[in-house]
């Protein structure tokens, strides 16, 4: 099934604070969103453990360690907790909608372990592999 290309679908960049869409790059040069455009990424650590430098390349921001070498800014986030080291504090309208958020996954949760159900799985179901 052929599924041609969308215009403007193909790089979305996402602030690394807030996981919106990324518009505007700030004084570091990472691309962030219109509300974090003063935010200042804090130091960060590979995997090896050592602190990896910020730098910005032709196909965006990456990271370079000494010993590990370049990685990616993915990588480098999944690792370390992303904050906002300029020392402003999160709006009211963010700290509601993560409440919202922590709300429903609860719910969730417990409804999930209130209600349990039993499936029975095949060997041609397509969900034997998963």
């Amino acid at each position: 099934m052929y599924i041609p290309k969308q215009y403007g679908k193909s790089k979305v960049e996402k602030c690394p604070f807030c996981e919106q869409q990324a518009t505007i790059t700030n004084k570091q040069g990472l691309i962030v969103c219109r509300s974090h455009s003063n935010a200042k990424l804090g130091d960060m650590k590979c995997l090896c453990g050592k602190y990896v430098d910020l730098k910005i390349g032709k196909w965006g921001v990456y990271f370079s360690c000494l010993s590990c070498g370049n990685m990616n800014a993915k990588k480098i986030f999944e690792v370390n907790n992303v904050l906002d080291v300029h020392g402003k504090s999160e709006s009211n309208f963010e700290k509601t909608k993560k409440n919202t958020e922590e709300n429903k996954y609860n719910e969730k949760n417990n409804l999930k372990r209130k209600n349990p159900t039993e499936i029975t799985i095949r060997s041609d179901d397509p969900r034997y592999f998963d």
